[in-house]
């Protein structure tokens, strides 16, 4: 049976404070919804370091460095994106790892070669970077939903293989 965010977020954070680690968010679709759920824990500021909600694509230049020639070229909604946002939330954060997410959450905004429902998320740390893209079925809501579980399962794969 899946797990649910907040078995989701409490494993993470096990996770995190047993390797002495924190994790920084960089959320586009999702609103700052991953942060939230991390930081509705209690106890969550000893491993939730810092969330960047970067929503439009210069929030995503000037606040996590991603190229805005690398927006231009493959889109805010790519696996090049994605992991710029990743790598970025690390360099200007003070955490160990880094979840990413981008994607097309709808009911608009999709296309032929991005539907609504397509999401990159990327998970990061100083020593590996992990890009998926998932399509998500469902309304808005369930979108981001999807995305918040999707991003939590791939971080704490990432630590569990590393």
């Amino acid at each position: 049976m899946p797990m649910n965010p907040e078995q989701l977020v409490q494993k993470l954070s096990t996770a995190l404070v047993d390797a002495g680690c924190r994790v920084c968010t960089a959320e586009s679709c999702t609103g700052g919804l991953i942060a939230k759920t991390c930081t509705d824990l209690a106890g969550s500021s000893d491993w939730f370091e810092r969330g960047f909600v970067t929503y439009s694509n210069a929030a995503k230049s000037e606040m996590l460095a991603v190229p805005p020639t690398v927006i231009e070229d493959y889109g805010a909604v790519s696996e090049p994106v994605a992991a710029a946002m990743a790598s970025g939330a690390l360099r200007h954060s003070h955490a160990d790892y880094a979840i990413a997410v981008t994607g097309v959450a709808g009911p608009g905004g999709g296309s032929a070669e991005k539907p609504v429902g397509s999401v990159w998320i990327a998970v990061a740390s100083s020593e590996q970077l992990i890009s998926k893209l998932f399509q998500f079925d469902g309304d808005r809501a369930a979108v981001r939903d999807a995305t918040l579980n999707a991003a939590l399962e791939l971080l704490l794969d990432m630590m569990n293989s590393g």
